[in-house]
């Protein structure tokens, strides 16, 4: 099926966020312009499918040999095999690129020793891509680890208030002994960790522009709907005025994931302007919402109206793959030339 006609016409009985995923397909778009469909239903499914895809199968496919993308990528992709992507650890989150893990050469095995968080799928992964540092040569490498293995335990983080229907992860590596062949081949530094991040940064750009258009609708239609003083909400000038400054917003966040999409299919797509899109789109989606709970009034607490739950949700992804304070740092020394890092 080439053509959104074609894919119109052979999924009628799919529901509406189902055909358009699989028109945004058929239009030769990526999974990330999914996500934006998935923000405005469920992100949690979206995590994962971030996790599972864009962080997991990605690592193994940009820094995999073809032995490794040809004996995990298949299963991965058929969901047979569930992926995992341990960077964080309790000390080390913006500053990732000081993680003290380790991997310790062992003849024709690595041994890992430390402790990973807020690892997405960490206890339902069958693998699990650990990053960690090199006790000979001091680099950061990337292991896969293949579940259950001795010394691995994951236990699911409690008291989330965001994206509540993922799981994330506390994991110990206590002497997990991976063999060799189960070392990224071409992970060889942070720098190659990085590169993996960027692709996925680019991703939450569309997860905030799903987010946001969900909560434009919810205002506009409540406003359209909800009668004040014997008038309609949307009748008044200053909510008018309200609703087209979150349309303005939203439109520049369209902008930006368009540019990122076609940067992304040329092969062109950088670490800067991914951070750029992910820093704008998260706090742009953060103020529209906030607008759009004010908007709703009392009823904007409601779970019926989703607002809430969107607010919450926005939370985990303005600060996952990378801070807007790091992706500010990260285009600072881009256009300047000079690093502010400390």
């Amino acid at each position: 099926m080439s053509t959104v006609k074609e894919v119109k016409a052979a999924t009628q009985g799919l529901s509406p966020q189902e055909r358009y995923c699989l028109e945004l397909r058929a239009e030769g778009l990526s999974y990330r312009e999914i996500a934006e469909v998935l923000g405005v239903s469920i992100s949690s499914v979206n995590t994962f499918l971030g996790v599972q895809n864009g962080l997991a199968m990605g690592s193994i496919n940009m820094l995999g040999s073809e032995e490794q993308k040809q004996r995990w990528l298949p299963a991965m992709a058929r969901l047979d095999k569930v992926g995992a992507f341990a960077l964080t650890e309790p000390g080390h989150g913006s500053d990732s690129v000081g993680l003290e893990t380790t991997a310790r050469r062992d003849g024709d095995h690595w041994v890992l020793d430390g402790d990973k968080r807020w690892i997405g799928n960490g206890t339902i992964a069958d693998l699990v891509v650990v990053w960690a540092r090199d006790t000979e040569d001091g680099q950061v490498k990337g292991f896969v680890v293949e579940t259950p293995a001795e010394g691995y335990a994951a236990s699911v983080m409690t008291g989330k208030l965001s994206l509540r229907s993922v799981w994330q992860a506390d994991i110990a590596l206590r002497g997990v002994r991976v063999h060799d062949d189960n070392r990224l081949a071409h992970a060889k530094s942070f720098r190659d960790t990085g590169a993996v991040l960027a692709t996925t940064r680019s991703t939450c750009a569309w997860m905030a522009l799903g987010h946001a258009t969900a909560g434009f609708d919810a205002a506009l239609t409540y406003a359209k709907q909800r009668t004040q003083f014997g008038k309609p909400l949307a009748s008044f000038q200053i909510v008018q005025q309200r609703l087209v400054r979150m349309l303005a917003e939203l439109t520049g966040m369209q902008l930006y994931c368009m540019q990122i999409g076609r940067l992304a299919g040329d092969g062109k797509l950088s670490p800067t302007v991914a951070g750029l899109a992910k820093m704008n789109n998260t706090r742009k989606a953060r103020e529209i919402l906030a607008e759009a709970r004010d908007l709703l009034g009392g009823n904007g607490i409601l779970q019926e109206n989703h607002v809430m739950r969107h607010m919450a949700d926005i939370e985990a992804i303005h600060t996952f793959e990378g801070t807007e304070t790091m992706q500010t740092l990260i285009v600072g020394r881009d256009i300047t030339g000079i690093s502010a890092f400390t």
